[in-house]
């Protein structure tokens, strides 16, 4: 994918206000808000940048400019390790619904979202993870277990994808009990969702593979954005960093380690660039996409064990952001599962 002057200049807008607004201690100190992220940065995302409605059509609100900006969007998040609603709602949430294709649900839940107002959760993993629903569907409400779901503490729309397609339930309706779950990673919360014969509103069959495929390039293009932000700490804490007498940076066997990483985010991007692209495109091949998850979630387990390394003793103490990145690549390895191996296109 040839990223254009716009694409450009909105991933630079967004990394300048994160620069300014979403630093580490400003992404620390949301980890102890109410929702986990800090929701003033959030709201200065969505009305100075719009980055909630780029996904969605102008028909219902939006900027309607695609998918690839909206992963744009999550790249340059994925470099700071803050988890607004960006990848849950305003990714998977909207494609869901636009998948659904529910015209008045539509007009009626997303403008709300483009603004940034009104949070959706897609609740869809069963107990072992996102190859079996964890809720089914009986007639007019839904009961079961959601488990893994992102935003679901909060989210005032709850999305059910069921064995017989999507459906809505207000997340203040009888017959709903949220649980936030302890996990690894302190940077993204998760929820587990109880649906007791929930009332709930039929939307429309949902293309699976499809809405899998997304979810798998948004984390792909969040893992990159981690692992380039990974090799950046690396590199300029080599730069800072004396031992006998000279930067640790001028030793040979370390520049060989960091531009082995930087070959591993570099023909990440490449792969990853492509298979949202097509995606986007309606031209991607399952493979692709799959592919590029494979190679982000090795790139990234690779290059954040570089950093921990390089970093020496600091990369382990909790003032540093080293063992969070290595906590977010690990949690991303898992999030909506992984595609099956091997992927050997034939000849």
């Amino acid at each position: 994918m040839s990223i254009t002057a716009e694409q450009q200049e909105l991933a630079g807008t967004v990394r300048a206000v994160l620069a300014k607004h979403g630093d580490s201690a400003a992404m620390r100190r949301g980890l102890e808000a109410e929702r986990g992220y800090d929701e003033q940065l959030w709201k200065l995302l969505c009305e100075q940048v719009g980055v909630a409605a780029l996904a969605i059509p102008e028909e219902f609100g939006g900027v309607g400019v695609g998918l690839v900006e909206s992963l744009l969007v999550v790249e340059e998040l994925g470099r700071t390790l803050s988890a607004p609603p960006m990848l849950g709602s305003a990714v998977l949430g909207v494609q869901a619904l636009l998948l659904a294709g529910d015209a008045e649900a539509n007009e009626r839940l997303l403008p709300e979202v483009a603004e940034g107002v009104r949070t959706l959760a897609l609740c869809w993993a069963g107990p072992s993870g996102w190859d079996a629903f964890g809720v089914r569907a009986e007639g007019e409400t839904v009961s079961g277990t959601a488990h893994y779901v992102l935003d679901g503490a909060y989210a005032e729309t709850l999305l059910v994808l069921t064995a017989d397609g999507l459906y809505e339930v207000d997340g203040a309706a009888e017959g709903v009990t949220r649980t936030v779950v302890p996990t690894m990673d302190p940077t993204r919360r998760l929820t587990t969702i109880e649906f007791a014969s929930a009332p709930a509103r039929a939307l429309g069959t949902v293309d699976l593979p499809r809405l899998r495929e997304i979810a798998w390039a948004a984390v792909t293009a969040e893992q990159l954005g981690a692992a380039e932000r990974c090799l950046d700490m690396t590199v300029e804490y080599s730069k800072s960093r004396v031992q006998f007498g000279r930067p640790i940076g001028s030793f040979q066997a370390l520049k060989h380690r960091m531009a082995d990483m930087y070959v591993l985010v570099e023909s990440t991007r490449s792969v990853a660039y492509l298979a949202i692209s097509e995606l986007a495109n309606g031209t991607a091949e399952a493979i692709d996409v799959a592919s590029a998850r494979i190679h982000a979630t090795t790139t990234l387990n690779s290059v954040v064990s570089e950093t921990v390394q390089l970093h020496g003793g600091i990369a382990i103490t909790w003032e540093h952001d080293a063992h969070l990145f290595f906590k977010r690549a690990h949690g991303d390895a898992q999030l909506f599962g992984t595609p099956a191996r091997p992927l050997a296109r034939p000849a």
